[in-house]
């Protein structure tokens, strides 16, 4: 189910309050607290109420479909609240994620003014809301307020870094290595100290973690069971718990555990 309404000025969004701004596998991710500054961070309060006076909220609950592959693209989506992924679909069906988005970013890109069509797909990964700047309106807007056109390029720029180390990491490093430095960037960003380890607390499932990797979930079923006879983590329902850090880092790095 999903609903739009139009935006009233005093319904600024709420900026970044998610732990990490963006959530990438790729070596060029930001860590928590850092990372691409809010798009609309920088306007002046007329400036923004401009911006909202141009956008229409769009709500979505968790699996909605925000945009499609192959499709013509419409401006851009400003993340309010929730997360959003976006990932890329090959004609076999399988699927990487590319980024997960929290609320001060945008997706949509590149194509911001709406010249072609949507290279990936995107969707709720989470109940969401957004603020939808349809193509047209958005280059008006970028004439208009010079704080803003910056906040997309460098938005543009940030994202283009992200892609390609990603491209880079999936084409040079073993399923192993990506997913022993997806489990330890996970407790960078969402990691709670135990006596006993480090809870990742977020709720990923196999699946979520296989698209990352560019696995299977049925290899990163069999790979978190190994570890966990390792002694490595373990696994409580729908946490992760990492025991042995250290080991994680010695496979990131290429180097074979018994």
């Amino acid at each position: 189910m999903q609903t739009t309404a139009p935006i009233r000025p005093s319904q600024a969004p709420a900026g970044v309050q998610s732990q990490a701004s963006a959530l990438l596998l790729s070596e060029a991710a930001p860590s928590a607290g850092t990372g691409q500054r809010p798009l609309l961070d920088g306007l002046t309060e007329r400036e923004v109420a401009l911006v909202l006076e141009k956008g229409r909220r769009r709500v979505l609950y968790r699996g909605a479909t925000l945009f499609t592959q192959e499709t013509p693209n419409d401006g851009i989506w400003i993340v309010e609240s929730g997360r959003i992924r976006v990932f890329y679909a090959a004609p076999s069906g399988r699927e990487i994620t590319l980024a997960y988005w929290y609320p001060g970013n945008f997706v949509g890109g590149p194509d911001v003014f709406g010249a072609g069509l949507h290279k990936w797909s995107g969707m709720a990964a989470s109940n969401s809301s957004v603020l939808h700047l349809p193509a047209k309106a958005l280059r008006q807007l970028v004439t208009q307020i010079p704080a803003l056109a910056i906040g997309v390029i460098d938005g543009l720029t940030f994202k283009g870094r992200c892609y390609s180390t990603l491209a880079q990491m999936l084409g040079t490093r073993s399923i192993t290595e990506r997913l022993a430095h997806l489990l330890l960037h996970l407790c960078d960003l969402y990691g709670v100290a135990e006596e006993d380890g480090t809870v990742i607390a977020a709720t990923f499932t196999h699946a979520d973690l296989a698209h990352m990797v560019g696995a299977t979930r049925q290899w990163v079923t069999i790979s978190l069971k190994r570890l966990s006879e390792q002694g490595v983590l373990v696994t409580r329902r729908t946490q992760i718990v990492v025991l042995r850090p250290d080991i994680l880092a010695a496979m990131r790095g290429g180097e074979e555990c018994a």
